[in-house]
């Protein structure tokens, strides 16, 4: 009886340290994710949806509320009707508690038409449950510290340190909340609302 018992804490923990592993999601044409944005107050009407139409070797393509969305395979945004990235990279599978990484990234935030450089810090901090608009997900937690520099639209010089929490969930191939403490922009949360996966 001993045996057995020991046998299944063996085995759960087995599970349980596989489940902090994940590797580079399979999406597919039909992927569909409905997000909302939020800055001061909590909101759960979705305002940007993500339908994947094709994925190749050289990225994801889709729309972003029916204009045209890039991807890369790491499902971090090239090009949107939002932004534009040379280098994106706040996520790098295979995802696991502890890995870190350092990118730098020349970006356009369009609706302000502010431009510039961003290096950024990135630390897989945890696995923990999540709550969002559209469920509870077991997700790996992941803080980046970013140093920006640019201009802003009006011409002044930007030069400041951010810091984004966020949530990926495997379950839902995506990150499925995201909270951005911005010193130009203010503090905002993305939340998955809705979402449907191809089998």
């Amino acid at each position: 009886m001993r045996a057995i018992v020991l046998f299944g804490a063996i085995a759960l923990g087995a599970t349980h340290a596989a489940a902090q592993k994940a590797e580079r999601p399979e999406v597919k044409a039909g992927d569909r994710w409905q997000f909302v944005e939020w800055y001061t107050v909590p909101s759960a009407t979705p305002n940007r949806t993500w339908i994947v139409t094709s994925v190749t070797a050289a990225g994801i393509e889709g729309t972003e509320n029916g204009e045209p969305l890039r991807l890369t395979r790491d499902l971090t945004t090239i090009d949107s009707p939002r932004e534009t990235n040379s280098n994106p990279g706040s996520l790098r599978f295979p995802l696991e508690v502890g890995k870190k990484w350092s990118y730098a990234n020349d970006y356009l935030f369009k609706p302000k038409n502010s431009r510039g450089h961003m290096e950024a810090d990135v630390v897989v901090v945890g696995y923990e449950r999540v709550k969002v608009p559209a469920g509870e997900f077991d997700a790996f937690k992941l803080t980046a510290r970013e140093r920006m520099s640019g201009t802003s639209p009006i011409g002044s010089r930007i030069d400041a340190e951010t810091v984004r929490t966020y949530w990926y969930a495997p379950a839902a191939r995506t990150i499925v909340k995201r909270e951005s403490k911005n010193p130009y922009l203010g503090p905002s949360t993305v939340e998955l609302v809705a979402f449907e996966l191809q089998p």
